[in-house]
């Protein structure tokens, strides 16, 4: 019984490796199967496979099976979807730049309007205001009070800066300068208006400067009346800042009116050109948020610079024909010319910018509500600028040269003569006004419900900053910091490893968090306690606590300082 026992026992054993080894066999086989037809369709053969396997390789290597694979090859997207997302997304970013970008464009291009309308309409009337008072004041017997407030200061100097630069301005021929430009080449005029651009942009970057300079030396308190002397150096200054600046503007004009009325057009398709020069030199460079900022203000500012311009072409061509209405439709297809040129490089470079600096086309928004910001916030009581100034300043539009050579072009153009006259110009003048007060009315609406979209209202009651205070603070802080930095110094010196570097922090705040510079009296308290009281104080803040530990560090072994680390917990 024991031995057939074993013989069966045997045969089953023999049968599970045979079972066994045909399984593996088979599985062999089948991927021998998988591996010549993988070679079968990429070409490829075995070397060790026979002269019967390389016949048949052979075989199927023919233009037909390579066609046909071509055509009924296939590819799925979806097994990289984030990157076609992504790629759709920038395209869809790039449809939406030339709506977003026009919709900053014409905010900025009515901020620009009102500002220059001020000149016109609200300046003159406040600076006849602040003369009265000045008048007034002294005869009335209130000489220990102020004469003037300082906005009226700045109004006068204004009103005595555009009536000198005017008087200068009538000495300037436009007719000899515009033959004499007319009498050049074409290459030389497109490298004079080139360089004439350039010139503008440096003299709008500091022009603003010397104008805040010539305002606050005028209005700061002054301890002695001969410190007011210092004040007729930087008039005179600002003087002869607006007067260049009117003159490079009129000498623009002139060169774009002479390109209007050159017979072939080829000056004026350079300068057109010259735009889409500007995409080379601003596309391919790294833009972050706030130089794109920085180039849409320059760009709005170009933009409200170039309309004037052309009105200033128009005006003095319509002079040239007698005002007949027909010469106009004459210069309209140039006047679409230009303006087409200008708002198409400005989409194709905003776009193209944003695409390949990963910027989203929402940034606008936030131009816009940064913008709205300064507009509101120069309507408050704690003002420190006018509306005019901060736009000046954010966008570098200086409205002062510009509407002293607009009023130099009109007064030489338009002929004043009879009651008749007078009646139309005050009849325009209170258009002028009625215009500015409904601009002002619809800005500053508009600007309001931006910086509510934006959740600003707070800011709008900061206080203005004050370089006295901020001043203090910082020597505060430097005074307060100084003697926690040698005492960190040794605690990670002796543990061979810094505190947050060990283990991690059982809190969600970020590591700025923990940082020694109070922001406010209940920071300074928090991260600075006083020795008497750090037995006291529970904090449960973890990066507020390791601030306070800091100074006993010392004292602490590494163990109690790991304990500290991770239970989050002060140890005494």
């Amino acid at each position: 019984m024991a031995d057939s026992l074993s013989t069966v026992l045997g045969e089953e054993k023999e049968k599970e490796k045979e079972d066994k080894e045909r399984d593996t066999r088979a599985a062999k086989a089948e991927q021998n199967k998988e591996k010549e037809g993988v070679n079968d369709s990429l070409g490829f053969h075995d070397k060790n496979g026979g002269a019967r396997g390389q016949k048949g390789n052979l075989s199927d290597l023919s233009l037909v099976r390579f066609i046909t694979t071509e055509l009924t090859r296939g590819y799925f997207l979806e097994h990289n979807e984030a990157k076609y997302t992504e790629r759709r997304e920038r395209v869809y970013t790039c449809l939406r730049i030339p709506k977003e970008l026009e919709k900053l464009m014409t905010f900025g291009f009515f901020l620009c309007l009102d500002t220059f309308l001020y000149v016109f309409t609200l300046l003159p009337l406040r600076v006849i205001l602040a003369l009265l008072r000045l008048l007034t004041v002294p005869c009335c017997g209130l000489g220990g009070s102020r004469l003037l407030q300082p906005a009226q200061v700045c109004d006068v100097l204004k009103g005595f800066i555009m009536v000198l630069c005017y008087s200068m301005m009538s000495y300037v021929d436009y007719s000899m300068m515009y033959h004499l430009i007319r009498g050049q080449s074409v290459i030389k005029l497109y490298i004079i208006y080139n360089m004439l651009e350039v010139a503008d942009r440096l003299f709008s970057s500091f022009g603003q400067d010397i104008l805040d300079a010539l305002y606050w030396t005028a209005t700061e308190p002054k301890e002695r009346k001969r410190a007011h002397i210092g004040v007729i150096p930087h008039f005179l200054m600002a003087v002869l800042y607006v007067f260049l600046h009117a003159l490079l503007i009129m000498v623009q004009a002139t060169t774009l009116n002479v390109a209007f009325n050159s017979h072939n057009k080829s000056l004026l398709t350079i300068m057109m050109s010259n735009n889409f020069v500007e995409i080379k030199g601003s596309v391919f460079k790294k833009f972050e948020k706030n130089n794109l900022f920085q180039m849409s203000n320059s760009d709005i500012k170009e933009r409200f610079t170039n309309y004037i311009l052309l009105l200033i072409v128009c005006l003095r061509n319509m002079e040239q024909f007698s005002w007949n209405p027909d010469h106009f439709w004459v210069l309209f297809p140039d006047v679409v010319m230009v303006i087409t040129s200008e708002v198409a490089v400005d989409i194709v470079k905003h776009a193209f910018i944003t695409k390949f600096n990963d910027i989203s086309a929402d940034v606008y928004g936030e131009y816009r509500a940064s913008l709205a910001f300064d507009l509101v916030s120069s309507r408050q009581k704690n003002a420190y600028t006018d509306y005019s100034d901060s736009v000046s300043r954010r966008m570098g539009f200086i409205p002062l040269p510009l509407a002293l050579l607009l009023i130099r072009v009109v007064t030489s153009s338009v002929k004043i003569q009879g009651s008749l006259s007078f009646m139309c110009v005050l009849l325009f003048y209170l258009g002028m006004i009625t215009l500015k007060v409904l601009n002002s009315i619809v800005l500053l609406g508009t600007s309001c419900m931006f910086v509510k979209e934006a959740k600003m209202e707070e800011k709008l009651f900061d206080p203005p900053p004050s370089v006295a205070s901020s001043r203090a603070n910082s020597r505060a802080n430097r005074g307060k910091n100084a003697p926690a930095a040698p005492q960190q110094e040794p605690t990670s010196d002796k543990a061979g490893i810094s505190l947050a570097s060990g283990v991690s922090l059982p809190t969600d705040k970020p590591e700025s968090a923990s940082s020694t510079i109070p922001k406010s009296d209940s920071d300074a308290f928090l991260t600075t306690p006083d020795e008497e009281d750090e037995d006291k104080i529970i904090n449960t803040d973890a990066g507020l606590e390791g601030d306070g530990l800091t100074h006993k560090a010392p004292k602490k072994d590494l163990l109690e300082i790991d304990r500290f680390t991770i239970c989050g917990n002060r140890i005494d």
